[in-house]
This record gives C-alpha cells, structure tokens and sequence, in this order.
C-alpha cells in the first residue's frame, strides 16, 4: 500500500520501522553519553590531579549530553503518538524559510501549511525543538547549500495538524519511506503559558489534537 492509503501513518511498516531505528539510535546515545560520564568520573577520581583535570570537559559536557538524550526519548514518544492519530501526507512545494514569518509568533524557521478546516488560511508551524534542527536548517534555506541538498526533503512527509502538532519527515528508500522523523508544534499544543493561535478549529479537530497528545482549550 502507498504510505497515503493508511487511516494512521502508524499503519505504514516502513514507517513503524523507521521510528523503532530512530529510537533505538537515541537509546544508544544515552547510554554511550552516560558512560563517559561515569567513566570520566571514576578515572577523574582515580588519576593523579595533573592528568585527571584533561578529563573535566568531559565530566562537565557529558552529562548535559545524557540528559538532552533523555529529552529526545520523551520526543520520540511524541512522534509516536502523532503518527498512531494522523495519516501521511506527502506534500511537494511547500512554502518554508528560514527568515522569520511575519503570522509566527516564534521567529524561527517554518513551513506553511493549510488549515484542514479552512484551506484558505494559512498556518505557520515553526521549528521550536533546534538542537536537532540543523539537518533541516541547511535543506530550508540555509545559505549556499547546493540544490541538490535542498531537494532531499522534496517532497516532505507530514502527519498532524499545523495548528497543534505533527511530525515532518523526508523521503528515504526512493521515496518508500520516512526518514529524519521530526517533531513539530505550536508553543500553545504543549505549554499552557502560550497564547493559541486563534486558528479555525472544528471540534473533531480539537478531539483529533487532544488524542495526539496537544493541549487544547
């Protein structure tokens, strides 16, 4: 079946693959980061004090690692979450940048996407989660990437709502596949303190969100 004809983008095995391959990356670098850590403490502890200090970056940067590791686990079940509510669009051409979007609160890069509930309003979904959003920094518009690194999210896969949250992909496997699972939302879907968007909401929609995971009043 085509990845679109699945009610759920979980229902795509390729799909369910390739987040059981993201996680079991994370899981391995959070363990990797806590054993330099550890180990950068144990040695510290056991090496005289004129080598051991070589060692104190380590103990300092590792943890910060580990604990960012953790961050992503609670991520990855997010996606998970999503992509078990949503079903795969595959979009081409869609409008994005990296230069602040004058309807985003957030002044980061975006893509723009339709309402389901009113396609003529256009909804900006911003990059909030950045430590990994390099990779996609340098596909949006970063300057002088070559087209053909550009073209490596052409078309983009999205799962979810632009007005809560949803996960955005590449294409992988010739286009069989996602790859490069990401995380996107509005502020308001996970923090209470955020403003909503004031968007058109049916109340389906609101019901669809809420299971997926987002904040909703």
């Amino acid at each position: 079946m085509h990845p679109t004809d699945h009610q759920v983008a979980w229902g795509h095995a390729a799909t369910r693959q390739s987040w059981i391959w993201s996680s079991l990356l994370g899981l391995l670098r959070l363990l990797g980061w806590t054993g330099v850590a550890l180990g950068s403490l144990f040695a510290i502890v056991g090496l005289p004090v004129s080598i051991g200090w070589i060692l104190f970056p380590f103990l300092l940067y590792a943890p910060f690692r580990a604990l960012v590791e953790c961050s992503f686990a609670a991520t990855s079940l997010r996606v998970r979450r999503v992509l078990r509510e949503y079903p795969w669009q595959i979009l081409g051409d869609v409008p994005k940048g990296i230069a602040p979007h004058p309807a985003a609160s957030d002044k980061r890069m975006w893509f723009e996407l339709p309402n389901p509930d009113d396609p003529v309003e256009r909804v900006p979904l911003t990059f909030l989660a950045t430590f990994r959003s390099h990779w996609w920094f340098k596909r949006i518009g970063a300057p002088r990437t070559k087209p053909e690194i550009r073209a490596q999210i052409e078309p983009l896969w999205f799962a979810g709502d632009p007005r809560f949250l949803a996960v955005a992909a590449a294409p992988g496997r010739e286009g069989s596949a996602p790859r490069r699972l990401h995380l996107l939302y509005q502020a308001s879907a996970l923090d209470r303190r955020a403003v909503p968007g004031g968007w058109t909401s049916s109340p389906a929609s609101l019901e669809r969100a809420r299971r997926a995971g987002a904040r909703v009043l």
